[in-house]
């Protein structure tokens, strides 16, 4: 069979240049079961598109995260993912020679490594400007936010080799620095300055695109100058973009949960708890990190923001006792004279729905249970808990009670009704009390082979 033509390899070298790396992985393996000289050329035309990604990645990587939108959907400066393979492209072929270079992991020889990367990003910025259309094309967005992100670009790839430089530090950098680690900070943030006159926030968009946490960017903004931390100062400056869109995303969240309302254990343990344990991070991080000015803009919409969750927490909090009613209804019986007393309703079927809305409810005190002092709700949970515990060991004691006297014909109705009870004490975690239940309920009775429902006992994790 003879061999792929000079435009079958340029066909597929295009076409691989495109396929994820995923994909990419599938080809090779496709590839590497097939027979004949064609299916050789293909996998040589794999292994060097994963050559040449891995050099793009080494010579990009603290630019890497900025061709991608955030995780966590927090306002970033983002480019088309497609003009990062295009930009390298042209790069790279000015620097063929030094390319290699790019192969070596040896740690001795990483400042020889940095400074090829820097030489590639700056040929970057040259083919990002000389070549914008090739690029960046018009036809992927508006000619004004086109313009602008060509701008950002270029810019970006000017700082690259600091950037690079400044990676083994972001850790320090975002946790206890030493003098010396701020020194450096504050060194690369005026570096960056000089190179731009904007060149301090694009140093900090390239590092916060490296965060996971986006909330950590409020501690280098802060480190970054000795006046940073306070509002009054970093309200006026370039760097208070980067609170202002953490801010926008708390608000975003809370109006996300404002009229949500848990339907299953999923809808608590997933986005409910993802939402608060995010907002909680980040309003934390700015009580620590940022100055506020009492009457401030920033202080105002912060407060609003815990307000608004507390409001809602509340009410779900709120609710949580009445869902377990209806999962467990009760009865008032006379019991002497005028005298009644509420008692479980043991002759009902187990209503799923009701049982269900009601897990999810007490799920709920679990999910916010590291969140609920942030927003000012942690009494009002704890004393749900404690209701809890008191009202469902009183009605699996006073079920028992009935079912070991015998007014209950069906007693494994009756002893679902009390499983429902301890399934409920397992989840708020009242492990004992539950234990005593099921013991209890395995005894009472004749026979004693009630099934409990399967409900969770095992701790949630976190979204």
């Amino acid at each position: 069979m003879a061999d792929l033509s000079i435009a079958h390899r340029a066909a597929l070298a295009q076409l691989l240049g495109n396929v994820p790396d995923g994909t990419l992985t599938q080809l090779a393996l496709l590839a590497a079961g097939m027979a004949g000289s064609r299916a050789r050329d293909l996998e040589e035309m794999l292994d060097a598109e994963r050559l040449d990604r891995v050099r793009r990645a080494r010579a990009f990587a603290p630019l890497l995260p900025l061709f991608r939108a955030r995780p966590d959907g927090v306002a970033s400066m983002v480019f088309p993912a497609g003009s990062m393979s295009r930009v390298w492209g042209i790069a790279r072929r000015g620097e063929a020679d030094f390319l290699s270079i790019l192969d070596d992991d040896d740690e001795r020889n990483i400042g020889r490594v940095t400074q090829v990367c820097g030489r590639i990003c700056v040929a970057a910025a040259a083919a990002v400007r000389d070549q914008a259309e090739t690029v960046w094309p018009a036809a992927w967005s508006e000619p004004e936010a086109r313009e602008k992100g060509l701008t950002d670009l270029a810019c970006s790839f000017d700082l690259a080799l600091l950037a690079h430089r400044a990676m083994p530090s972001l850790k320090a950098w975002v946790g206890r620095p030493t003098a010396d680690q701020l020194a450096d900070l504050r060194l690369l943030v005026r570096d960056a300055a000089e190179i731009a006159p904007d060149g301090a926030q694009r140093m900090l968009e390239i590092l916060f695109a490296n965060l996971a946490d986006a909330a950590l960017v409020l501690r280098l903004v802060s480190h970054s100058s000795s006046a940073a931390g306070r509002e009054v100062f970093l309200a006026e400056s370039e760097l208070a973009v980067f609170v202002e869109r953490l801010i926008g995303a708390v608000e975003d969240r809370v109006a996300r949960i404002s009229g949500w309302r848990p339907a299953d254990v999923k809808d608590v343990v997933g986005p409910l708890q993802e939402v608060l344990t995010w907002s909680a991070g980040v309003l934390t991080e700015l009580d620590m990190t940022i100055e506020m000015r009492p009457g401030g803009v920033w202080g105002k919409q912060v407060r609003d923001a815990r307000i608004r969750i507390n409001e809602k927490l509340s009410r779900l909090l709120g609710s949580v006792e009445g869902a377990v009613d209806k999962a467990l209804p009760t009865i008032r019986a006379q019991t002497s004279g005028r005298m009644t007393r509420l008692v479980p309703r043991l002759d009902v079927p187990v209503n799923d729905e009701a049982v269900q809305a009601a897990t999810a409810s007490l799920a709920l005190l679990r999910a916010v249970r590291t969140t609920a002092g942030v927003f000012g709700c942690e009494q009002q949970r704890w004393s749900v808990l404690e209701a809890l515990k008191e009202s469902l060991a009183a009605y699996a004691d006073a079920g028992l009670e009935t079912i070991n006297a015998g007014d209950w014909p069906d007693e494994t109705l009756a002893l679902n009704m009390i499983g429902t009870a301890a399934g409920f004490l397992e989840l708020i975690e009242a492990t004992d009390a539950a234990r005593t239940v099921r013991r209890r309920a395995a005894v009472a009775g004749t026979p004693p082979t009630f099934k409990p429902l399967n409900l969770p006992t095992r701790p949630f994790q976190a979204a």
